[in-house]
């Protein structure tokens, strides 16, 4: 098993001929062709399957797909990290961002690392909470946001902000921020709701509970922009963090308050393997994330934040929120 052999089944894969993967690797066809079947020759099993619709792995195919790409992805990083960078970490990092944190933290954290940090490779990965605690657990993720996890056994999880839900209703209705809307006048509408499982649906159905409210669910997602569109058309209201709200409220293209009676908030986690040595490109991006956290909360960008450890944890403090290394 070699390297070559690696890149092959992994292109053809991903693209699902052996001569568009050929193309990709800049070599011949039959060299591909080759190069599986002897990797097929050193298994003993068939990787791939030929169907109507191209070239498909076989169940061990795509678990050897996987694993190798994951190999080349370790072996990529690893030869970031030990080239020789004057001046400067290098590497590749792989951050995830919760889907209600992009539009606040993903262009200024780019904007920073390119800026302090150009020979760092930044990867950004988006999702919900649950996708992203996968994604880390299997390796894929160097470092991410979570939301409402503790420190466990497997992950280092540092509290970087905490946030309130809001009510987020059409322009017309006339919700404000400095007028918090209880629960109970929310439950009274038609809601939008994330859909069962959700860790958001979660702290809402609890929050129901204590308010001893009757939820009226009109629709389930799993997206929080289908939410919003939802919203916007007066298909009902929705619950969600300040963070996800916070752009659509400057635009005016929704109403929105923070809930009370009960308040919700949910607290954003910093979260990386316990047991994985950290290397300096995913340290220095894990505190521009936390500058980056920071200099939305101070400056307001951040509805209804407030800060959490994790900034202390890599020298930011409120008011360092836009700093740079020295």
């Amino acid at each position: 098993m070699d390297l070559k052999q690696l890149k092959a089944i992994v292109a053809v894969a991903e693209v699902g001929s052996v001569t568009r993967a050929a193309e990709c690797l800049h070599l011949v066809q039959p060299a591909v062709t080759r190069q599986i079947r002897n990797l097929e020759r050193e298994l003993g099993i068939p990787l791939f399957e030929r169907t109507s619709q191209g070239m498909r792995p076989t169940e061990a195919g795509g678990i050897m797909v996987d694993r190798a790409r994951r190999a080349l992805n370790e072996l990529e990083r690893a030869r970031a990290e030990v080239q020789p960078t004057p001046g400067g970490v290098s590497g590749i990092v792989t951050v995830g961002l919760l889907e209600s944190t992009s539009d606040l933290l993903a262009e200024p954290l780019v904007t920073a690392v390119a800026r302090n940090h150009p020979t760092v490779e930044l990867r950004l990965m988006t999702a919900y909470s649950g996708h992203l605690q996968q994604w880390l657990d299997a390796g894929d993720l160097d470092l991410t946001l979570l939301y409402n996890l503790d420190s466990t056994p497997s992950f280092n999880a540092r509290p970087l902000v905490r946030e309130r839900l809001w009510a987020v209703a059409p322009p017309s209705t006339g919700l404000r921020a400095e007028h918090p809307v209880s629960f109970a006048e929310v439950a009274k509408h038609p809601l939008i709701m994330p859909a069962p499982g959700h860790a958001l649906r979660s702290l809402i159905d609890a929050a129901a509970i204590r308010a001893e409210a009757d939820l009226s669910v009109a629709v389930q997602t799993n997206s929080m922009r289908v939410q919003k569109q939802l919203v916007l058309a007066e298909h009902g209201w929705t619950i969600l963090p300040g963070s996800g709200v916070a752009e659509s409220v400057a635009r005016g293209t929704v109403s929105a308050a923070p809930i009370s009676e009960p308040d919700i908030w949910r607290s954003i986690v910093l979260v990386a393997p316990r047991f994985v040595r950290t290397p300096p490109a995913v340290e220095v991006v894990a505190r521009e994330l936390a500058r980056q956290a920071a200099s939305a909360v101070d400056q307001g960008r951040w509805l209804s934040a407030e800060f959490g450890t994790a900034n202390r944890s890599f020298g930011v403090t409120p008011d360092q929120g836009g700093c740079t290394d020295d």
